[in-house]
């Protein structure tokens, strides 16, 4: 059942499941770009037969506070919100310091995994893991730019200046925000096609409509400078277990065999044969088993 906590002066939701369980730890499901806590509907349950699991809304998605976005060189607005890692994961931090109050165990999917692994230090009960699906790559960051075309170097600058104006990036999310543009990058995200329905639809649909829906996008497309999740993984002790569908269009399976190799704090690397971007929501009953089998492994 969805739940609200106050963060600061906003709104944020969130929902458990298995809450009767006496389990010494919890797990944590955070959500990537665009979708929310529901994008979890065939895993939380499942989750908590193992462990207490809890779902939020980062802030600007599903049912959490949409407030305007606060670009770091903008002039200071009373209320509104810098969406970056760093708060995202701040808000993820609090979140399991002041509601879970136990160690966790982090799941994020594309951008969520990237603040599972900004938050998992910081953590006052302790993170007993990460594990990424799909995590974002985050190809057109700035401290990625030298691997990027020469055109696209060229133009980074003025792509920049126009994305920062509010004007283009609202003309942006409402084309984007209608359920048959929705649809299509589905069909591209979910190779397979499984478990696109109108449920999933609704999911991703009913939170643009909110009002401050288009602020959440404009701080998101404003992000080139922020955290990589190879540099948070650097000299990390915490236990990282990636997840990555095979077929995923945007963040490609030979980065996450790359990180396996490199970075000592990673313990496996699962790829699910067919499945694309989220593979929890395309092919749930193959990610569900190695979920519970890293959870029961950190208990």
């Amino acid at each position: 059942m969805k739940q609200f906590w106050r963060w600061r002066s906003y709104e944020v939701a969130w929902q458990v499941e298995g809450k009767e369980n006496n389990t010494s730890i919890a797990t944590l499901l955070i959500h990537g770009f665009g979708a929310s806590k529901e994008h979890w509907r065939y895993n939380q349950k499942i989750i908590s037969l193992n462990a207490t699991c809890f779902a939020i809304d980062l802030m600007g998605f599903g049912d959490s506070g949409q407030p305007k976005a606060q670009l770091q060189y903008e002039k200071k607005l009373t209320n509104g919100f810098n969406y970056c890692f760093d708060e995202w994961s701040q808000q993820i931090i609090d979140f399991c310091d002041e509601v879970i109050q136990k160690p966790v165990i982090l799941i994020g999917n594309s951008i969520g995994g990237v603040v599972a692994l900004n938050s998992s230090k910081k953590l006052k009960n302790g993170c007993l893991g990460v594990v990424l699906i799909d995590c974002a790559q985050r190809t057109m960051d700035d401290k990625r730019l030298a691997e990027q075309p020469l055109l696209m170097r060229f133009f980074r600058p003025v792509i920049k200046t126009l994305v920062r104006q509010r004007l283009l990036s609202e003309s942006l999310f409402k084309n984007a925000a209608n359920p048959s543009f929705i649809k299509k990058i589905l069909k591209v995200a979910y190779p397979s096609g499984n478990n696109i329905d109108q449920n999933l639809i609704e999911i991703l649909f009913l939170p643009t409509q909110r009002k401050g829906a288009p602020e959440a996008f404009r701080g998101f497309i404003n992000l080139f400078n922020d955290h990589l999740a190879p540099n948070l993984m650097k000299n990390s002790d915490i236990p990282v277990y990636l997840i990555w569908g095979e077929e995923d269009p945007w963040e490609p399976v030979g980065e996450a065999k790359s990180w396996l190799e490199k970075f000592e704090c990673i313990k496996s690397l699962e790829i699910i044969p067919g499945a694309g971007h989220c593979p929890h929501d395309e092919m749930p009953e193959k990610v569900n088993t190695i979920l519970q089998k890293i959870i029961q492994e950190a208990m």
